[in-house]
């Protein structure tokens, strides 16, 4: 399977492209994400692909999980890369970890049993008071768009994840149903200062946001 991962993404995500993303992320975590991290945190990115956010975030310690292999090559110095299951980190203790960061990954699960493991795993690394930040298409708003890509399996909105959030005994701190556009491939300001500017009108959230981000405490 890891595999058949690394085509996928080879085809769907060529290098020019991923340099044009990484410039996004690096605004996103700069302007926006970085004020849900500490600085002296341990950060978990789970499903962390092309580390476009564990690379860009700020934090005195950094992990990557991914099955894919290709993640070891573009994580960055400092950055431990662990190839595991989301569902089973079995590498972190229990309360270990300040934030655990998901994106884009949660509909590539098989099933929403599959889905409810992953968050109960995160929940158990996280310490009390620390943050699980998703950032997940949002089905209400593509009921077609959603199911263009082949690996896309789990219809997931900001409600059925809220609602299985709370289910883990989890606070909802945060919750916009639209934040940013479904993809880089959609409508997205690519330009450093477009993005910023995006980042700070949330009328353009409601205009564009396919894509809902929720931060939850436990």
């Amino acid at each position: 399977m890891s595999g058949d991962l690394q085509r996928l993404y080879q085809n769907r995500f060529p290098e020019l492209e991923l340099t044009r993303k990484n410039a996004v992320w690096k605004v996103l975590c700069d302007e926006f994400f970085s004020r849900y991290v500490p600085a002296d945190a341990t950060v978990v990115d789970v499903g962390a692909g092309y580390c476009e956010f564990i690379n860009n975030i700020s934090a005195a310690r950094k992990l990557a999980i991914d099955l894919n292999r290709d993640t070891e090559r573009y994580a960055s110095p400092g950055v431990e890369v662990i190839h595991n299951d989301a569902s089973a980190m079995n590498e972190l203790a229990d309360d270990s970890v300040d934030v655990v960061f998901m994106s884009n990954f949660l509909e590539h699960l098989f099933d929403k049993t599959a889905v409810l493991a992953t968050l109960q795993e995160s929940r158990r690394v996280i310490r009390p008071g620390g943050r699980l930040m998703l950032l997940q298409p949002n089905i209400r708003f593509l009921p077609g768009e959603y199911w263009d890509f082949f690996d896309h399996r789990t219809p997931l909105s900001d409600r059925s994840l809220s609602e299985a959030l709370r289910l883990l005994g989890m606070k909802i701190l945060v919750c916009h149903p639209r934040f940013l556009p479904y993809t880089t491939k959609s409508w997205f300001p690519k330009a450093s200062i477009l993005v910023r500017w995006y980042l700070r009108l949330p009328f353009l959230w409601r205009l564009f946001g396919k894509q809902t981000l929720i931060v939850a405490e436990k």
